[in-house]
């Protein structure tokens, strides 16, 4: 080996190893696990398609007892994507110790993007974002919720399922997004599915999608707990032929509502 292949060799090793550092100081985003919660339970499965992803997700629990979740996905993945991911990700964490206001956090979201965005035209579209941010009061089950180009969250109440509207544009592309808010009442026995369309966009060696319609299948015909949900979900995207690594970064969260807190509210 000369000098100069020892050198490369060198430095995409050294590059490899930043990724792989990386790659475990944006898991350190995440949340380590789910929150333990008496009203719901809720489970996360998550799979980067090179390590460093834009797709993010995270429970925050608010001062006054009600439960924050959102789930986002990055345009593009892989590096350029996780800087741009731990930039909002560290926003709405921010944002949200004052704002108990879903549509007040992203618009937020959307002025704090197009900050960066405006500073290149070659590279503004890679400041952009889907979310779906929604704050959920356990004393009544009632959740307040944005959908910005998120791919609709899922519910199944008995054998039918309910789909949450888009209330806006992915962030970042707009200077004054037309968002509005949209609230739902779950019931007890009520399952969410929150997903990101790596999911529904994974392709088989056919070169056939998953689909959104094997992904409600799946939410109409598998029972068991949401860990045994998320576990027989994945396994259908197995059986299915699904690449991997997977092509694009993949998240699924679900939530299992139960009986309200004491104290409910109207």
């Amino acid at each position: 080996m000369t000098r100069k292949n020892r050198q490369n060799n060198g430095c995409s090793c050294d590059l490899d190893r930043d990724i792989d550092l990386a790659s475990g100081v944006q898991q350190l985003l995440f949340p380590r696990s789910s929150p333990v919660c008496d009203w719901c339970c809720i489970g996360i499965k998550n799979r980067m398609a090179q390590g460093l992803g834009g797709d993010y997700f995270d429970f925050i629990k608010m001062s006054d007892g009600c439960q924050t979740l959102y789930i986002g996905d990055v345009t593009g993945h892989g590096l350029h994507a996780s800087i741009v991911m731990s930039l909002i990700y560290g926003f709405i964490h921010r944002a949200s110790l004052d704002l108990c206001d879903p549509l007040a956090v992203v618009t937020g979201v959307n002025r704090f993007l197009r900050s960066f965005a405006s500073r290149s035209e070659e590279l503004d579209h890679f400041f952009s974002t889907t979310l779906f941010f929604a704050i959920i009061d356990p004393r009544s089950l009632r959740m307040h919720y944005t959908n910005c180009g998120h791919v609709q969250p899922l519910i199944r109440r008995d054998r039918q399922i309910i789909r949450l509207e888009t209330s806006g544009p992915p962030l970042g592309f707009f200077e004054n997004p037309d968002i509005t808010q949209g609230a739902f009442e779950f019931s007890p026995g009520d399952r969410l599915l929150l997903y990101t369309d790596g999911i529904s966009e994974a392709v088989n060696a056919r070169d056939e999608q998953y689909g959104n319609h094997r992904v409600e299948a799946s939410l109409l015909e598998i029972e068991g707990d949401h860990l045994e949900f998320l576990d027989a979900a994945h396994q259908r995207m197995i059986d299915f032929g699904s690449i991997t690594p997977p092509l694009d970064d993949c998240t699924s969260i679900v939530l299992d509502f139960h009986k309200p807190l004491a104290g409910a509210v109207n």
